[in-house]
């Protein structure tokens, strides 16, 4: 038996065509068009083709994008008024800053400055408060797209045994807050984790995000399992996930590729936020299908 592939750019196309419908609606109904803000500061080439990327696909569903990019060696208080001025701007609902930043700049000072109803990345204190204690937040991009592809995929989470590999702040730990709050039994494990592949053999569903290219392995896999492989690593052989795919196709029931499982989501549910934000300042309820 091969896995199904969990096809994330087909779910997410789709998704963009619903964000699109609801945008045209919100023109037409209130006169209003949902903005997002992204600012690149310096010229990593990667955050480079995903500001152009996000660009794109912000004007394709009808939204403004307004695109801000600083030198590298930008101070930190330029890009913090810069900031200020965009938390101000009325067209602006959704606020990006590409990261990484450059080293002399504070990441968490730069986030947190970026207003609570704008933080369409869902990363300040604020909103990861607000989903960690199960209120209503924004959530982060990529763990709100896998959610809705394991959902998909499952229907009812309830019950479910769910390992995260990783712990990070934009992923590993927003995933478990979610899977928490759809009744999964949760284990988060990471670098020091005690005999990781055991733990990971336990789960009828993993969740892969910590950056080393084919660390699992098919035999790490319970049979039947859903993995989901967050993780994108640029090898001499191309893009590759954390997950050994070939070894755990072999034995999982369903797997995202890599490319074209997560990352097509991370930017659908970017617009989905931006959207969602856009209707919240303005009074509006939440678009239909594109939150939690």
């Amino acid at each position: 038996m091969t896995a199904t592939r969990i096809d994330g750019k087909g779910f997410a196309a789709q998704m963009r065509g619903r964000i699109a419908d609801q945008v045209a609606a919100l023109k037409q109904e209130h006169g209003i068009t949902p903005g997002l803000a992204v600012v690149l500061v310096g010229d990593d080439p990667a955050s480079q083709i995903y500001v152009r990327s996000k660009h794109r696909q912000t004007v394709e569903a009808g939204m403004q994008s307004f695109e801000h990019r600083l030198p590298s060696d930008a101070s930190q208080s330029e890009l913090l008024a810069l900031i200020g001025r965009l938390n101000a701007d009325e067209q602006v609902h959704g606020i990006l800053v590409q990261l990484p930043l450059p080293p002399h700049i504070d990441e968490s000072e730069i986030i947190n400055a970026i207003a609570v109803r704008k933080d369409v990345d869902g990363f300040t204190v604020a909103n990861a408060g607000r989903l960690a204690t199960g209120q209503r937040a924004m959530v982060p991009c990529t763990p709100l797209g896998c959610l809705m592809l394991l959902r998909d995929r499952l229907g009812d989470l309830s019950g479910k045994d769910a390992v995260v590999i990783g712990r990070s702040n934009i992923v590993g730990k927003p995933m478990a807050a979610l899977l928490t709050a759809e009744n999964a039994t949760v284990t988060v494990a990471h670098s020091r984790t005690r005999d990781l592949p055991e733990v990971v053999r336990r789960a009828d569903i993993v969740v892969a995000a910590v950056g080393l290219p084919g660390m699992v392995k098919g035999d790490w896999i319970k049979p039947g399992a859903t993995v989901i492989d967050v993780g994108i690593n640029r090898t001499g052989d191309g893009l590759v996930g954390d997950v050994d795919y070939d070894s755990a196709a072999q034995v999982a029931d369903a797997i995202t590729p890599v490319p074209g499982g997560v990352g097509p989501m991370t930017i659908a549910c970017l617009l989905a936020n931006t959207l969602t934000a856009c209707c919240r300042m303005n009074g509006l309820g939440d678009p239909e299908g594109l939150t939690l």
